[in-house]
């Protein structure tokens, strides 16, 4: 096995810093009641900000700093969506917390052209998630943890070179895995002059036994491969929902698109890995606290793709056209993103003698910017529907491709001639001239199933007006008689 392993040291920072596009200083507080800097950014360190200060200190040195607490919840929950997300790389994925993943790749590299393109596109697209780790391989996981953290980029993929690795790294990654080893192990070893695992190797293992040191044994024989090290592996969601709290409120919809194109590639990295797309997924609103009078209000957006589709440019455009529809009401603290039913995906159907470079139209996604621009609503079609009457010979149906409002079989159209310009209420007109009258009379009589007020008794023409027109117009059968233009032909 051939492991991955992918560590987010600031994780607790980059769980809000993902979401910004601005660089405005930012600072991660510890639990209360100290509250004290945890992590900062380049920005806030930049003006003298660093972990273990104060809150008030920090706010001293930069005034405009922006503070949050640590969020374990966060931070977990973004550990899960990578790990979603790494799903197109390997399905063997297993969480290493509390800042790493381990990818099992040894049959992906095939498929990714080796070792080196698979960590270079591991590490290129990690970016397009917001997120910033470093990346080793080994034979181990616990090894590949510790050479990520200690050894950033290193690449052993034989057990033969897993100890020249490892000897050189620090006692330090003793204490970083699933049984670190405790405090006081790592002082005795120090005391006895161990500086690195070169060292510990050494030293007698019953000595290290005598002296309740056998965590530290357990670890370097899972790291050096002298005893299995089994993983529990990740389970991908079936319904795919991601969270992303932005770092400051805000109604600037360009703010709002850039945490959006954060969420939809944590969503290309999920139907990547089921070879799916969606027809359909929600964008949900989370409103500052205490809009509306109380807190939690947020405002879903269905955003109907018009095709199945897995492109993110245009979940995204489809996404900008919803956002600025209408004026946000109320600052946004957090974007959410929901999706579920993905379909598989076929592959796409190419002509070998294609003649129009593929240049085609997508009129899926022009109905979906259309209703996304308009409204859902907005956007209708016309069908026919089997009824005489005129009023109720036709209806409104969806446009989409899935809709089946559309009639499944072929119509009984009229042998007469039928305006395209139907007026909605017949216009009463006086007697036409007989020389006028150009065909007819067809008489039309139903409607008796749906009561008096829905029947119709009616005798039409087609008939020339003054203005030369070609017009449909009718007669009634019942008293008083009188007659009516109902249409205009092109």
């Amino acid at each position: 096995m051939l492991w991955c392993a992918l560590v987010l040291p600031d994780l607790a920072l980059q769980v809000f810093t993902r979401g910004r596009s601005e660089a405005a200083p930012l600072a991660i507080l510890g639990p209360r009641p100290q509250l004290r800097v945890v992590a900062a950014d380049s920005t806030a360190m930049a003006c003298g900000v660093e972990p273990g200060m104060g809150r008030a200190s920090a706010l001293a040195l930069a005034p405009g700093l922006h503070l949050r607490e640590r969020a374990p919840a966060l931070e977990r929950a973004a550990l899960i969506d990578i790990a979603t997300w790494a799903g197109r790389f390997t399905s063997s994925i297993s969480l290493d917390p509390p800042d790493t993943l381990l990818l099992e790749v040894q049959p992906s590299l095939r498929l990714f052209g080796g070792l080196t393109p698979l960590c270079t596109r591991i590490g290129d697209t990690l970016g397009e998630l917001g997120f910033v780790g470093q990346l080793a391989v080994a034979p181990t996981p616990l090894a590949a943890r510790w050479l990520a953290r200690c050894a950033p980029g290193s690449q052993i993929d034989t057990h033969a070179g897993l100890a020249s690795a490892l000897d050189p790294l620090p006692l330090a990654v003793l204490a970083d895995g699933a049984e670190p080893a405790t405090p006081a192990s790592l002082d005795l070893l120090t005391g006895i002059g161990a500086r690195v695992l070169a060292d510990v190797r050494r030293l007698p293992r019953s000595g290290l036994a005598r002296r309740h040191a056998r965590a530290v044994t357990a670890q370097l024989d899972r790291a050096y491969a002298r005893i299995p090290d089994p993983r529990p592996w990740f389970v991908p969601p079936e319904r795919y929902v991601a969270r992303l709290p932005l770092p400051a409120p805000t109604d600037q919809v360009d703010t709002l698109l850039f945490g959006v194109r954060r969420l939809l590639a944590g969503l290309s990295g999920w139907l990547d890995a089921r070879q799916a797309g969606l027809e359909r997924f929600t964008l949900v609103l989370e409103y500052e606290r205490h809009y509306q009078g109380h807190e939690g209000y947020e405002e879903p957006h269905e955003i109907v793709l018009g095709a199945l589709s897995q492109d993110m440019a245009r979940c995204q455009l489809l996404a900008r056209e919803h956002l600025t529809r209408n004026p946000l009401p109320a600052p946004v603290d957090a974007l959410r993103l929901e999706a579920d039913n993905p379909n598989p995906l076929t592959p796409p159907r190419t002509d070998l003698f294609d003649g129009d470079d593929g240049q085609q139209g997508d009129p899926g996604l022009l109905l979906a910017t259309l209703r996304a621009r308009l409204g859902h609503d907005a956007v209708r079609c016309l069908a026919p529907h089997p009824d005489h009457r005129p009023e109720r010979a036709w209806r409104w149906i969806d446009p989409s491709p899935t809709s089946n409002a559309a009639p499944t079989g072929p119509l009984d159209l009229p042998s007469s001639p039928r305006p395209l310009w139907l007026l909605a209420t017949p216009r009463p007109i006086a007697r036409p001239a007989a020389e006028s009258l150009l065909t007819g009379p067809e008489r039309i009589e139903a409607g008796w199933w749906d009561g008096p007020a829905a029947t119709i008794n009616r005798d039409y023409f087609v008939a020339r007006s003054h203005d030369d027109c070609l017009v449909w117009i009718f007669q009634e059968r019942q008293p008083p008689h009188g007659w009516f233009i109902h249409g205009y032909f092109n």
